[in-house]
């Protein structure tokens, strides 16, 4: 039959016969910065052919066959590029593809979102800190950058509500009323003190570091996240003040 004259060639040359699309991986890179939350852009090339010149974008680019075992690892690879650090927090986001995202031909990105500390390394000479300001970012992204920023955005703040992934924003020591104050900046709400600091306490994600923050009020207890603490979830949602 002449399909199953196809299905041996194929086995026998091993070649697609099929166009393949193109392939990327994007990450939307968090951080607490200047008491906000910021993303972190790149400005792409202006080189003969390239789509979207000099606009800002998401730190990405195409999987390497030879280097990335699988979608996560090129997404921390693009991440180690772009900031020198390891992301303590990487999480997939979900996947972008259509005939029209990318004038170079059919493409498909798989999305990633990380969060870092503010003390992360030495950005690359084309990578900055954006501001996200009322849930929004004001910049234009290239290609669909823009709605992948968004569910990133939306992604974090819901699970802000019943988790503990603000810790990996932190820096590597922070009083409780830091580790408050970032939840209250992606939140963009203020939180009840008593209530965070008992949900906190009793969720085992953190320990006390035997020194104290030293300043014009009383000495704070300084506290860092466990090694290896896996994000914690919690039965309810964080309350505002009454």
């Amino acid at each position: 039959m002449a399909g199953e004259n196809r299905a041996e060639d194929f086995e026998k040359s091993g070649d697609l016969d099929f166009p393949r699309p193109l392939t990327t991986v994007d990450v939307v890179i968090f951080s607490i910065r200047d008491d906000q939350l910021q993303v972190l852009l790149v400005r792409r090339p202006a080189g003969e052919g390239e789509p979207f010149p000099q606009a800002l974008a998401l730190p990405g680019g195409f999987v390497d066959v030879v280097k990335d075992r699988d979608l996560a690892a090129c997404a921390a690879r693009k991440l180690k590029e772009k900031t020198g650090v390891t992301a303590p927090y990487l999480e997939q986001l979900g996947s972008w593809g259509s005939a029209s995202r990318d004038p170079r031909g059919w493409s498909a990105t798989h999305a990633y979102f990380a969060l870092i500390p503010e003390e992360a390394g030495a950005l690359t000479p084309d990578a900055r800190w954006f501001p996200i300001q009322g849930g929004r970012l004001k910049e234009k992204l290239a290609f669909d950058h823009g709605d992948i920023l968004a569910s990133a955005i939306q992604r974090l703040r819901n699970k802000v509500e019943y988790t503990s992934l603000p810790a990996y924003l932190m820096p590597a020591e922070f009083t409780l009323p830091d580790l408050q104050r970032v939840y209250e900046i992606v939140l963009d709400r203020p939180l009840e003190k008593s209530a965070f600091r008992t949900r906190i306490l009793s969720a085992d994600m953190i320990e006390p570091v035997a020194k104290m923050r030293r300043g014009p009020n009383r000495p704070a207890q300084l506290y860092r996240l466990k090694k290896n603490s896996k994000p914690v979830y919690f039965v309810r949602t964080f309350n505002p003040p009454e």
